[in-house]
């Protein structure tokens, strides 16, 4: 018997430690699998669904192989959790000694320097950030770690953070004065000397040379890199591959030249007038992208004669405040540090005059008063696959949804891992009894005007018969808004909407009140866990295709297309069933969890794709019929018959 298993067998280490602990078939095959390949290297990818126990299954083997390990996760939640409440209990179970470190991107930490530096500014700050500012301060005198995570009184969004953490571009490293109480230099000393190391994908692809982020020192020394929810990285891994400059690094550069000039010899007058010239471009080039809410081609402005003109004229303000700073650069790490930074936007901004790149998608994005210009690759495969090869150790790729119908290819073709091993592991749990997969009847196709209004008119039996306890999820902020104001005065249990309270809040009211209905969006789709009764019941209102108008997406499709492949059947449904498989694993994630699927789209009958759909799904019980839904329910109240005896087609 392996190491491994010896551990995760019936009787092993985890017996004692983990109340009514049971050895899983699907959960020691993952963890011997990974096992084999920390032993040989190369690449595994490996579908575990909801139920198979995946964290147990690759920390095990990793904290018992020879380290260092870097594991990253999909958010700093997901990476809190994994570090505070699952690695001391395998550490205590294996009972190795091993150092393990918790490390994430620069401004979770707080900066001494710039806290100590803007309390002496704080007159000239908003009341609500200054009062925010005295909190930061006593609770900087009492932290331990640094980590802006445990001051639990301040919004995570708060304007006060900016002030008082630091960013690759105003960080003044070793020369700093005070460098020696710097949490992010502590956080990363004990990553450094650590056998595993918990960041999230966000850090691990910060930038091109990773070294930023205090992850490059570790990377190449690492034996194994495991990314758990591996299903995201793509998408990541894209903006990590590319270019983008934004109004607000354009507005911190200014505000921060300021700073410094303040503190040197420059000429601050001059210095005065570039940076509101600067300012006065960026306020002019916004106005020349039109109104806010656009997400498009660049090609959609670039020949306009006016955006032209207020571009150019970016570009000459960021290039005079260069000019300005060059001079001085050598008299002191801030001020060489924000002419870089200059630098490097004019850099970014000439790459978008030019936009002549055919590897790179090049977009823009407005907001009220901002916008940001991304230039994204088309494919992520090749910069993805020359990565690993500069980092040969074991490499592991880990989610609940990583296949359309049992085929890996669309997630290998898109991060290069042709040579990787696959292994898809089905979940434990028993779909058919847990659980009914209901596809209303008499519904019109989603691009009927009034679709939202008639599937939130029909569900509200579903809800009813559920006793609240639903996510109703959706493809878009439009349909939410419409079934809000729909099941608002319809509906006898209390209504939770994203956008009306925080992400956190919305889902502690919805464990706390026991009967609400939570209308959410694409966040809502993944990374949420609830067990137990609470949640009884999701409801997608359509088949998420991703928009037509998205100028990454359109210009994949397009690629796609000139190569001869098929946009549709390569990327279009991949990316929806894998989609679709996320917002379907919220409800089900437990043993003793029952509940009801509502795919609310007729395309899934009505149209051939819609077998892929299905076949991509947990083997549920299946009907059309509301009164099956309405009788299911009311037997698991009662603790009676379960879904596979109600099942009535």
């Amino acid at each position: 018997m392996s190491q491994v298993a010896s551990v995760l067998a019936e009787d092993g280490s985890f017996a004692n430690l983990i109340p009514g602990f049971r050895a899983r078939a699907p959960q020691l095959e993952m963890a011997q699998a990974i096992e084999r390949t920390l032993e040989v290297g190369g690449s595994l990818v490996v579908e575990a669904e909801t139920g198979t126990g995946k964290t147990l299954a690759y920390l095990v083997p990793a904290l018992l192989a020879d380290g260092p390990t870097l594991v990253s996760t999909g958010t700093k939640s997901l990476q809190e959790q994994l570090f505070f409440r699952d690695l001391p209990m395998v550490v205590k179970a294996l009972g190795l000694r091993r150092r393990v470190a918790l490390l994430k991107g620069r401004a979770n930490y707080l900066c001494p320097y710039r806290l100590e530096l803007h309390m002496e500014e704080a007159r000239f700050l908003t009341r609500e950030t200054a009062e925010q500012m005295q909190i930061v301060q006593r609770w900087a005198a009492r932290t331990q770690s640094g980590d802006i995570a445990e001051l639990r009184e301040i919004a995570e969004d708060a304007p006060v953070w900016p002030w008082v953490t630091s960013t690759a571009d105003n960080c003044l490293g070793q020369e700093c004065p005070r460098a020696a109480d710097c949490p992010v230099m502590r956080a990363r000393q004990e990553a450094q000397e650590a056998d595993l190391v918990v960041v999230n994908h966000h850090l691990f692809f910060a930038d091109a040379a990773l070294k930023e982020e205090g992850v490059s020192d570790l990377l190449p020394s690492a034996n194994t890199v495991i990314f758990d929810e591996a299903h995201q990285l793509p998408d990541i891994a894209a903006a990590f591959f590319g270019v983008s400059v934004s109004a607000r690094q354009i507005q911190e550069l200014c505000r921060d030249t300021l700073q410094e000039a303040g503190q040197s010899s420059m000429d601050l007058q001059a210095t005065n007038q570039r940076v509101a010239a600067l300012e006065r471009a960026v306020a002019d080039f916004r106005i020349e992208l039109g109104h806010e809410g656009r997400k498009e081609a660049w090609t959609q402005v670039r020949d306009q004669e006016a955006v032209q003109t207020a571009m150019q004229a970016l570009s000459e303000r960021i290039n005079e405040l260069a000019a300005l700073l060059q001079p001085m650069a050598r008299s002191s790490r801030g001020l060489d540090s924000v002419w870089k930074r200059a630098e490097s936007q004019q850099l970014a901004l000439q790459r978008f005059i030019q936009s002549n790149d055919p590897q790179q998608v090049f977009w823009f994005e407005t907001f009220k008063r901002s916008f940001v210009l991304h230039a994204t690759p088309l494919s992520v495969a090749e910069p993805f696959g020359a990565h690993r090869k500069r980092n040969p150790c074991s490499w592991v790729f880990t989610s609940a949804t990583l296949s359309v119908a049992g085929n890996f290819s669309h997630f290998l073709s898109r991060l290069g891992l042709a040579d990787a091993e696959t292994l898809r592991l089905e979940s434990p749990f028993d779909f058919r009894r847990q659980a009914v997969l209901y596809v209303p009847e008499e519904l019109p196709v989603p691009e009927t005007p009034d679709y939202t209004e008639k599937l939130a008119e029909q569900m509200l039996p579903v809800i009813e018969a559920a006793g609240g306890r639903t996510f109703f999820l959706f493809t878009s902020h439009r349909a939410l808004r419409a079934a809000a104001e729909y099941l608002r005065p319809r509906l006898n249990f209390p209504l939770l909407v994203q956008g009306e309270s925080g992400r956190r809040q919305l889902l502690e009211e919805f464990r706390e009140k026991g009967n609400a209905v939570l209308l959410g969006t694409a966040s809502f789709w993944e990374g949420i866990d609830v067990r137990g009764e609470a949640l009884s019941c999701v409801i997608i209102d359509k088949l998420p295709f991703g928009s037509p108008g998205d100028p990454v997406a359109a210009a994949r499709i397009d690629r796609i297309r000139a190569d001869g492949g098929n946009p549709f059947r390569d990327y279009q449904l991949p990316q929806a069933v894998l989609t679709l498989r996320q917002g379907a694993g919220r409800l089900i994630r437990d043993t003793e969890d029952y509940g009801v699927l509502v795919l609310a789209d007729p395309r899934l009958i009505q149209k051939s794709y819609g077998k892929t759909f299905l076949n991509s799904l947990p083997g549920m019980t299946r009907t059309r019929k509301l009164e099956v839904i309405q009788r299911f329910f009311t037997m698991i109240a009662t603790k009676g018959i379960t879904p596979v005896e109600t099942a009535g087609h």
